[in-house]
């Protein structure tokens, strides 16, 4: 049983080891996510879930490891016990009844020492990626997952023991053979049809030309063998299973390498309310998607950590100059916040490019897909933001406001939920001149603003005379989601809508649930949530 379970778990972790690395190659689910006539709709959004299948790999592989380990436990009483004295080169033990020493000779073995450490590497990345660590100290959390790497070289040491092993010459020594070059009379009965056929027979080697006769030979009463059986170690099956992934996650990793070898331009710094920062960019061929993301890496502020933000302004034709937000809220942040603005007194300020700062240097790796590139596929799009989730959809906006003819989107529901009144100075500028531009073109109804603020203070003070075209569309309070979705169904019967979500995990559920929920008018939700990869 104990062997069984050792195979049975080790094919398993053979197949989720190869699994799991394949969400982890981001510029091969950005091409998919791009290329609509590689895959569909439906195949695109499969690849929204690759954080979750990844995660749903990596829990797999640390149950069955568990098993894996407890089964070999069992197989260490077992293959002291079960001694084979006539087939001594498939014993792991060196004898019989070896229980108290085979636990140190497994430790001393290549299969053991790895599978030790793989244990201790494994547990350290699974404890580390619980969420409360994630969220109070994201550092552990990067680094240690980091080791997968020294974990899939262990793997490919501890598969070399060779336990196991099988016959190389089952023609010359079949199973269940007669040897007559050893005594066995003593541990077998010869039959008597043997004896009446050799009644001289005796310890001695059988001539080389001796035949059997052939009656003795189709009733399967004895077979000869004609020499000693030989064993031989399986080949490590886990080479074909994790070999491929794992070079074509290195040659991704190669290339990203050189891709994003050489240090961006950072324009300008402008620093917003509410611990939010603003970085805008230009990179030589630097293309990209409204609703990706890249990762930015800053070797003063940490040698080996990077993090990833979503674009909230992609190049277009006319400029090349792209941006992200970000807020502060961790160590790496504020350290590259302070960086950034170390020598400016005015923070705000945006310096032309022959007069910009000394800024750090700056690496950008990607862009890279998220969900929200769908939103301009769909003809109605309902995108909800929660705080500084609104930055996928900045990039959106932005892109509308250079045109929005060229995309399938005729109608927009954008809902932003923050707690207090400056946040909303992020991006209020861009939503007046989108607002005003549609009106110009006579498409009022293009996009419908909500804006819900949870907390009232000074919100005559920030929504004066240049914001006043979001006065009418500031809401006080929360969402009344029901009424909403029922609201858009009814203006939108029999069609299919899109909804995008980027915020907390409570209202993403209840989006999340009404999206699956049936309506009279006919109207389908698909839900789309950001989760970085």
């Amino acid at each position: 049983l104990g062997l069984c379970v050792s195979r049975a778990s080790a094919s398993v972790l053979n197949l989720n080891c190869c699994l799991v690395l394949l969400p982890m190659c981001r510029v091969l689910l950005a091409f998919l996510r791009g290329s609509q006539k590689v895959a569909s709709r439906k195949t695109r959004r499969l690849l929204d879930k690759s954080k979750t299948f990844h995660v749903t790999c990596g829990v797999t592989i640390c149950i069955f490891s568990v098993l894996h380990v407890a089964a070999h436990l069992v197989n260490a009483l077992n293959f002291s016990e079960n001694y084979n004295e006539d087939f001594l080169s498939l014993n792991a033990a060196n004898y019989r009844g070896e229980v108290s020493q085979q636990s140190f000779y497994i430790l001393l073995l290549i299969p053991g020492l790895t599978g030790v450490i793989m244990v201790l590497v494994l547990f350290l990345m699974c404890t580390a990626s619980t969420y409360a660590i994630r969220v109070s100290n994201y550092d552990i959390f990067w680094y240690t997952h980091n080791l997968f790497f020294v974990f899939y070289m262990l793997l490919m040491l501890h598969v070399s023991g060779g336990v196991l092993k099988y016959q190389t010459n089952l023609e010359e020594h079949p199973p269940g053979c007669f040897n007559p070059n050893k005594t066995l009379r003593e541990n077998m009965t010869v039959p008597k049809a043997f004896e009446e056929s050799f009644p001289d027979y005796t310890t001695e080697p059988f001539p080389e030309d001796l035949s059997v006769p052939e009656p003795f030979v189709q009733n399967n009463f004895m077979r000869i063998c004609s020499e000693e059986p030989k064993f031989q170690s399986h080949f490590p099956e886990t080479w074909f299973w994790i070999s491929g992934p794992l070079c074509l996650y290195c040659v991704e990793r190669l290339y990203r390498y050189i891709r994003s070898n050489k240090p961006v331009t950072i324009t300008s710094v402008i620093s917003h309310p509410s611990n939010v920062l603003e970085v805008r960019m230009m990179k030589d061929n630097f293309k990209a998607r409204p609703g990706q993301y890249v990762i930015l890496h800053c070797p003063r502020v940490s040698a080996l950590e990077s993090h990833p933000f979503t674009l909230t302004m992609c190049p277009t034709d006319t400029k090349a100059t792209f941006g992200v937000h970000l807020k502060v809220v961790g160590d790496w942040t504020e350290r590259f916040r302070d960086l950034l603005l170390l020598h400016s007194n005015q923070d705000a300020e945006i310096l032309p490019i022959f007069q910009q700062r000394r800024y750090p240097k700056l690496y950008v790796d990607g862009p890279f897909g998220s969900p929200f590139e769908e939103s301009l596929n769909y003809e109605v799009s309902l995108c909800v933001a929660g705080g500084i989730g609104v930055t996928p959809f900045a990039s959106v906006l932005n892109t509308l406001l250079d045109g929005w003819k060229c995309y399938k989107l005729r109608r927009l529901y954008f809902i932003w939920v923050c707690r207090d009144i400056e946040s909303f100075r992020w991006f209020a500028d861009l939503l007046c001149m989108l607002r005003n531009k549609l009106w110009q073109e006579n498409r009022p109804d293009y996009i419908n603003i909500q804006l819900y603020l949870s907390q009232t203070d000074g919100i005559q003070k920030i929504i004066g005379e240049k914001y006043q075209a979001l006065n009418s569309r500031l809401l006080i309070g929360r969402p009344r989601w029901k009424l909403l979705f029922d609201e858009i169904a009814k203006c939108n019967r029999r069609k299919t809508i899109g909804v995008f979500c980027c915020g907390p995990n409570k209202i993403s559920k209840i989006l999340h649930k009404l999206s699956n929920s049936s309506n009279s008018y006919g109207t389908r939700f698909e839900y789309n949530k950001e989760s970085f990869s």
